[in-house]
């Protein structure tokens, strides 16, 4: 091997390995996850009880996932845009409820567990509020790709299928739960829906 193609071999190599690197710590792994017991599987679907959480909220409009701004107040709150000027680590899922009869969506970041047991910092930014997530049952179907209007409508569409087929009944509206940075290409994006049972 001549040394051009070493050269070439090395730098691919080293490219490589800092894409690795970068890749595990801006990836799902690198979060707290909101805690929840699985009680139902079946394939993708599940039934989960959830306890409370603390979020901190904004209004979003569901299309846009999060270029609309209601991503970066969210960021800005974690990032020290709070009363104790506090930085609160990134969590996953980041919770979405699309617009219904007027009313705006809500995008919302779950506040970790160790800040809600010191007491979470009020934000600076009127736009965005701390507010509970009642916990519960709730069924849930996971899947890949773009989370967007037409997926979301399919997701919902095949676990309402499901939670008919096992005797299920709705208790609220669908609100969805994305886990990965937007640089995630779609095949390896972990989305959820989730719906509050009776």
């Amino acid at each position: 091997m001549n040394g051009k193609k070493m050269a070439h071999l090395v730098a691919g190599s080293f490219i490589a390995i800092l894409a690795y690197f970068g890749w595990t710590l801006t990836s799902r792994s690198a979060y707290e996850s909101a805690a929840y017991s699985v009680i139902q599987s079946d394939a993708m679907f599940e039934v989960r009880e959830y306890p409370d959480l603390l979020m901190a909220t904004t209004e979003m409009r569901f299309s846009t996932q999060g270029n609309d701004g209601s991503f970066s107040r969210l960021f800005s709150y974690i990032s020290g845009a709070n009363e104790n000027n506090q930085k609160v680590a990134m969590t996953t899922p980041v919770f979405m409820d699309a617009e219904s009869e007027g009313s705006p969506g809500q995008m919302g970041f779950v506040v970790p567990a160790s800040v809600v047991a010191n007491g979470a910092p009020v934000p600076s930014d009127g736009n965005v509020e701390l507010r509970s997530r009642n916990g519960g049952r709730f069924a849930v179907i996971r899947f890949n790709g773009r989370l967007d209007d037409s997926t979301r409508r399919d997701a919902e569409q095949r676990l309402s299928q499901w939670m008919s087929t096992q005797g299920l009944t709705a208790d609220s509206d669908a609100e969805s739960a994305g886990y990965d940075p937007p640089w995630t290409p779609g095949p390896w994006r972990r989305n959820e829906l989730l719906i509050r049972l009776k």
